[in-house]
């Protein structure tokens, strides 16, 4: 796919839809508790994969996904449905079971989720304590937490389908060692990652996720909600080991910016929305991002870049 059909694609209104944190981010925390919940199960049934790609959810036709999870002699698989709004739960044996999505507390969630699994012949045990977030409170005790708008996070799901599908495309370009675009629920964004190939210096003080997940050279660029640092929802993309010159370096389109405190570049959401091609301006930083990293860490592009039909040929 070129740039030009990409963009006659995805340039329409209706894909970059409005997101202001302020309006939505009651349930944008509930939801947020609710994937956890989701991708724990998938994280203790599923051998893990380097980098932990064994944990994260998949954008998929009408939400999210974990994809198959092999249980037994059974397979399963939980979406989260943002058109239909119902957590479905698939077994290879034919079964289809529901559970709606609607304002209730992360307690209620909890408990009724882990019935709907029961209720399939599905026993699994997860840490029922949430990661990646201040003031973590046990998933069968948060009852602060209980907000669910259908329309905002219709809204989410309809940009991530728009983002996973550019992201998607400047995968494609990449010969060398590549991430799937998925979405991790622990930091709530959906990202993907190129790899240099060689092993990275390891990080001091450095636990074990933190450890396997940066123990290689890599370039990440991905798609957050935002809050804390950043108000709204935003683009990023950075370099691990970010090398010399990264933060001076010049990306593109003008509106990103290097946060020193992130260690990251930043896109904010609505700069891509507002620009003439939405699509185009998220691929102009992915690839001057990337390039940044690739050039000032001489990596072998030779070795790990291709040129496609509609793209620069690789440096």
């Amino acid at each position: 796919m070129t740039d030009e059909s990409i963009n006659s694609l995805l340039d329409s209104p209706e894909c970059w839809p409005a997101l202001p944190l302020e309006a939505w981010k009651e349930t944008y925390a509930t939801l947020h508790m609710w994937a956890q919940i989701v991708g724990k199960v998938r994280l203790e049934l599923t051998p893990l994969i380097n980098h932990w790609w064994n944990v994260p959810l998949y954008v998929n036709a009408r939400g999210f996904t974990t994809s198959s999870i092999p249980y037994d002699k059974r397979a399963f698989e939980l979406q989260f449905d943002f058109i239909d709004h119902k957590l479905a739960l698939l077994t290879s044996d034919g079964a289809v079971r529901s559970l709606p999505l609607v304002s209730r507390s992360v307690a209620e969630f909890y408990r009724e989720f882990m019935e709907l699994l029961a209720n399939a012949q599905i026993e699994v045990k997860i840490w029922k304590m949430p990661v990646e977030i201040p003031d973590p409170i046990p998933f069968d005790q948060d009852r602060v937490h209980a907000t669910y708008q259908p329309e905002y996070a219709h809204r989410f799901w309809r940009i991530l389908a728009s983002v996973d599908r550019v992201f998607t495309e400047f995968r494609s370009r990449f010969i060398g060692k590549t991430s799937p675009v998925h979405f991790f629920w622990g930091s709530f964004d959906l990202a993907v990652t190129r790899f240099s190939g060689r092993r990275a210096p390891e990080r001091p003080g450095a636990d074990v996720i933190t450890r396997e997940a940066y123990s290689h050279e890599v370039s990440s660029v991905g798609f957050w909600p935002g809050s804390g640092e950043v108000k709204d929802a935003a683009f990023y993309s950075y370099s691990a080991p970010e090398p010399s010159g990264f933060r001076e370096y010049t990306v593109q389109p003008a509106a990103a910016h290097y946060n020193p405190k992130l260690g990251e570049f930043l896109l904010m959401y609505d700069d891509v929305r507002r620009a003439p091609s939405p699509s185009k301006a998220l691929l102009e930083f992915c690839q001057s991002t990337y390039e940044a990293a690739a050039k000032l860490a001489n990596w072998d592009r030779q070795a790990v870049e291709k040129s496609w039909p509609g793209t620069a040929d690789a440096a």
